[in-house]
């Protein structure tokens, strides 16, 4: 049985998809201006930033007025009709970036039941990161009782052959096509078609081969959106401990909508997430970094600080990627140093930041591709905020929902 679902998926029958569409909300959580444009640019028009809690935003005063004001705008827009339903379907999607490549993506669900986020996790489905358990909570907030869920989870097959979206695409002239529109905020552009028939079958039968002939156990990782995942399937089983002896196989909250893409896609570009330490002197915890990890060579990973930057090499015996051993100091040294972090997307972002007193930043390289189906099975994650899929603008933007009660 396949793992990967056809869905019924709601999409908005608004004149402006523009406004409606908006990035995940865990993106641009360092600079509030961004959120700032978007609300100004946004209004009163029917929108996905209604019905979201951007990052950052959250524990800021009037945050449960916020949460509740989502739930009621959920229902507001069921009821007053906005959405039209597409039932048991997948949308094949088109993604243009700003450099012109196409990123190519297939909509629909996973059952909950494969999924697992835990350490030592042994599910079809796994994330690509440690998941940060205090992350989830203020997320259930708002999942809980919601009556819809927009996805923003871009989850990750290894399909070398390209068996599974690519045929599709080849196709899509056949298919119904249900958008096409610029996205906001220099967001490019975003296309859909409609997944319905034989080209349905034809998926499905790819999918069923694709999952017999995978060499690793994880058959599918979360590319984005670890931590969303992660509450869905939190509030899946809060759902089962208190629904003991209800049969939930057919409930809404046992699946999660997720957009799923090809490692192998030519456009698929693995973005590296950049650290960024504010409210700390900078030189003695870059001289505590030299002193514990550093080497005359290895991991070349270059710090911004004030105006001031250089290149420092992590010892290679230390760990397999530059990340992990930097996560791992900066971890450590923040336990007993005045200091906070933040993760960053982008060069030329984390550079404009460190021109702040009292900040440093490093810039890490990008992991290769090959690393990770590999990297997920031998250690369970990866080191935590490894990778992006693409920079900040490239991120998902909601557009599809799925009712979840």
């Amino acid at each position: 049985m396949s793992i990967f679902l056809p869905a019924t998926i709601l999409l908005p029958q608004s004149s402006d998809l523009e406004k409606w569409s908006v990035i995940a909300c865990d993106q641009f959580s360092a600079q509030p201006e961004y959120w700032k444009r978007v609300r100004e640019k946004v209004a009163d028009a029917p929108s996905t930033l209604h019905m979201i809690l951007p990052e950052a935003e959250l524990g800021q005063p009037g945050e449960e007025k916020k949460v509740a004001d989502i739930h009621a705008k959920m229902r507001e827009y069921l009821e007053e009709g906005m959405f039209k339903s597409y039932e048991d379907s997948f949308i094949y999607v088109e993604r243009t970036l700003e450099n012109g490549e196409i990123r190519k993506g297939l909509i629909g669900m996973i059952d909950l039941e494969n999924y697992e986020y835990e350490e030592g996790a042994s599910a079809p489905i796994r994330c690509t990161e440690k998941t940060v358990v205090e992350r989830i909570p203020p997320r259930m907030k708002v999942r809980w009782e919601a009556s819809l869920e927009l996805p923003h989870v871009l989850l990750l097959c290894d399909d070398k052959e390209k068996l599974l979206i690519e045929p599709i695409a080849a196709q899509k002239k056949e298919l119904k096509q249900l958008y096409h529109f610029s996205l906001m905020e220099e967001g490019g552009e975003i296309a859909g078609w409609l997944v319905t028939g034989c080209v349905l079958k034809q998926f499905e039968g790819a999918m069923e081969r694709y999952q017999k002939k995978a060499d690793s156990s994880v058959i599918f990782a979360v590319g984005d959106g670890n931590h969303s995942l992660a509450t869905a399937k939190a509030c899946y089983e809060r759902l089962k401990k208190e629904h003991p002896r209800e049969d939930l196989s057919q409930h809404p909250a046992r699946y999660a909508l997720v957009e799923l893409e090809n490692i192998h896609n030519e456009a698929q570009v693995f973005e590296p997430i950049h650290r960024f330490v504010f409210d700390t002197e900078p030189m003695p915890l870059l001289e505590t970094l030299k002193g514990q990890c550093g080497a005359e060579t290895g991991y070349p990973v270059e710090w911004h600080a004030q105006g001031r930057s250089g290149i420092i090499y992590l010892n290679s015996s230390m760990g397999e990627l530059a990340v992990g051993i930097l996560q791992k100091f900066l971890d450590e040294y923040l336990k007993g140093s005045k200091g906070k972090l933040e993760y960053i997307h982008g060069d030329d972002e984390l550079k404009q930041l460190t021109k702040q007193r009292n900040t440093i930043g490093f810039i890490l390289p990008a992991m290769r591709k090959e690393q990770l189906f590999k990297g997920i099975e031998a250690d369970g994650s990866l080191p935590r905020k490894t990778f992006s899929m693409g920079n900040a603008k490239e991120k998902r933007y909601y557009l599809e929902c799925r009712r979840i009660q």
